[in-house]
């Protein structure tokens, strides 16, 4: 409890604070992340194999087949109290905004506003070829009733909206990298940091906090380090920071 006590003090002292969150903040919405032994999605195939630009390339009936079911799960899955603790910081002028690894959405439908996806998100799809963009459910459902690789009018095959193996980062992450040099505070939540180049925005922020379960490569550069489900936390955390800010003259 005094972590998160300084935490909030934290929060309460900085002026741009920006927050990095990653799959931990969506498994309390029975979304698995990617590297728990056993239960991580990578454990269950190989992420090259499938969710490449190379695999879509080579087998896209394949690809959407195997993809469809997880990002079904995905894109169905509801907001958990990490969400809602965050969107009400943002709500209370705590954080700026949010860089999410996440391609789920939930941040948004939690109230979220300011949400930068530097690797795409589950809401569309287009076609590589015209451009035509076709919303992800129904595409999802043609896929599961055998309409695969699903195709554009024009005859391209659809392509999610999201950043597979191969591909270039969106711009986004242009603007979530010049954010997190010039903000006093980076608060990582439910990360494990071994992404690049995302994991890049952590020594670029002045001061660091982080909220994870396990370990990270950048625990000995955090002011405050606090392990534990993100959603219990971070309710806490808005509850202090919450009492701090009725407390200021």
């Amino acid at each position: 409890m005094e972590n998160i006590k300084k935490l909030a003090q934290l929060l309460a002292e900085s002026k741009d604070t920006l927050v990095l969150t990653g799959a931990g903040v969506s498994t309390e919405s029975g979304i698995p992340d990617f590297r728990s032994p056993d239960t991580g999605l990578w454990s269950q195939m190989d992420p090259m194999e499938l969710l490449s630009r190379s695999a879509l390339s080579r087998n896209p009936a394949n690809f959407w087949t195997r993809s469809e079911p997880i990002f079904r799960e995905m894109s169905t899955a509801q907001p958990n109290s990490c969400h809602y603790a965050l969107a009400r910081l943002e709500e209370k002028g705590l954080i700026r905004g949010i860089v999410t690894q996440n391609i789920d959405s939930l941040h948004q439908r939690a109230g979220s506003k300011c949400v930068l996806e530097v690797h795409g998100h589950l809401r569309t799809a287009h076609c590589p070829s015209c451009g035509a963009e076709t919303h992800m459910p129904p595409l999802l459902d043609r896929v599961a009733t055998g309409d695969s690789p699903p195709r554009c009018s024009c005859g391209v095959v659809f392509r999610p909206d999201v950043v597979l193996f191969g591909d270039p980062l969106p711009d986004a992450f242009q603007r979530a990298w010049q954010w997190a040099r010039v903000c006093d505070l980076l608060l990582v939540v439910g990360s494990s940091l071994e992404v690049a180049p995302v994991c890049w925005l952590v020594p670029a922020a002045s001061k660091l906090a982080i909220i994870n379960m396990g370990e990270t490569q950048c625990d000995d550069l955090a002011e405050v380090l606090i392990r534990g489900k993100a959603g219990e936390i971070l309710t806490k955390l808005v509850k202090e920071a919450e009492e701090l800010l009725q407390a200021r003259p």
